[in-house]
């Protein structure tokens, strides 16, 4: 499987990035073809805490759900560090747990804690000095160049898209791989964000149904100029609007039956999940054999 920084840097469309939550939604990901997959700790709070996007989630738990997905596939993950948990210092240890687990490009924001959704109202910023610190110091921290720093700056909310394009010029100077300007308001806001660093970093776009910013497809995002575009919430929106339309109709009906055909009945769902190669390599171990190495 390509690399991440491989695959931004050759031509053609931009990365396309489904949001995941653990290793079934990640699976799922790979196994419908998708080139990399985002780590949104949105969505670890929606999922596993049942809570909005407030900065509840812990690094480890983060790091936890990284350990997992790695395990189970070598899609390329992007990950979601929000603030890195604290000073530049907090950061680098962030950046060092995050990389060993398997993350393949790690995101930071300039938002203060406790910080939230960046299409949410009411967000404040650090300075723009101690962010570019952060930056610096997750580059230093990083083992290997093949692992991304995203810069994520929440500018245009509080300070305007001005200073929101100076930020990024500075986390660009830090040492940043990829930029992340959240939340523009317009098209002529992304695509004036995306003519001032053409060519000098590639430009990541966040695509939040009911969020803040035009919903564009990705072919339109990729002619925009950007490089990396992300869906860190749209599977579990879908999950969620599916998952109650379905407890509705087994509340109404008392059985699964009318919702068999949008269903993978038990035999498919272990099979989805890999099943036959485990029975396989168990039966192989009993009988005292080496299992097949993976291909």
């Amino acid at each position: 499987m390509t690399d991440l920084k491989t695959r931004l840097a050759a031509d053609g469309p931009a990365v396309l990035a489904p949001g995941v939550y653990d290793a079934l939604s990640a699976l799922l990901v790979a196994e419908a073809g998708f080139e990399a997959a985002y780590l949104s700790g949105a969505s670890i709070a929606y999922t596993q805490l049942g809570r909005p996007d407030l900065g509840l989630v812990s690094a480890k738990e983060v790091a936890d759900t990284i350990a997992r997905i790695h395990e189970r596939t070598p899609i390329p993950l992007i990950v979601d560090a929000d603030t890195g948990f604290g000073n530049a210092l907090n950061v680098q240890r962030t950046v060092k747990t995050f990389e060993r687990a398997g993350a393949s490009a790690i995101q930071l924001e300039d938002q203060q804690l406790p910080k939230r959704c960046g299409h949410l109202a009411g967000k404040s910023l650090v300075s723009l000095a101690e962010m570019a610190g952060k930056v610096r110091a997750a580059v230093d921290a990083r083992a290997s160049e093949a692992t991304l720093i995203i810069a994520r700056t929440d500018a245009i909310a509080v300070e305007g898209f001005t200073a929101a394009l100076e930020r990024a010029e500075a986390y660009l100077e830090a040492g940043a791989d990829i930029l992340f300007i959240e939340a523009p308001q317009d098209m002529a806001q992304m695509n004036a964000a995306a003519a001032r660093f053409a060519g000098r970093a590639p430009l990541l776009a966040n695509m939040v149904e009911g969020g803040r910013t035009p919903l564009r497809t990705l072919d339109d995002l990729s002619a925009a100029g950007y490089r990396l575009v992300i869906t860190p919430g749209a599977l579990v929106r879908a999950l969620a609007f599916m998952a109650r339309d379905f407890l509705a109709a087994l509340k109404t009906d008392g059985a699964t039956a009318r919702y068999r055909d949008r269903m993978l009945d038990f035999g498919q769902l272990n099979t989805l999940l890999g099943i036959d190669e485990m029975k396989a390599d168990g039966e192989r171990y009993d009988a005292g054999e080496a299992p097949k190495a993976a291909e």
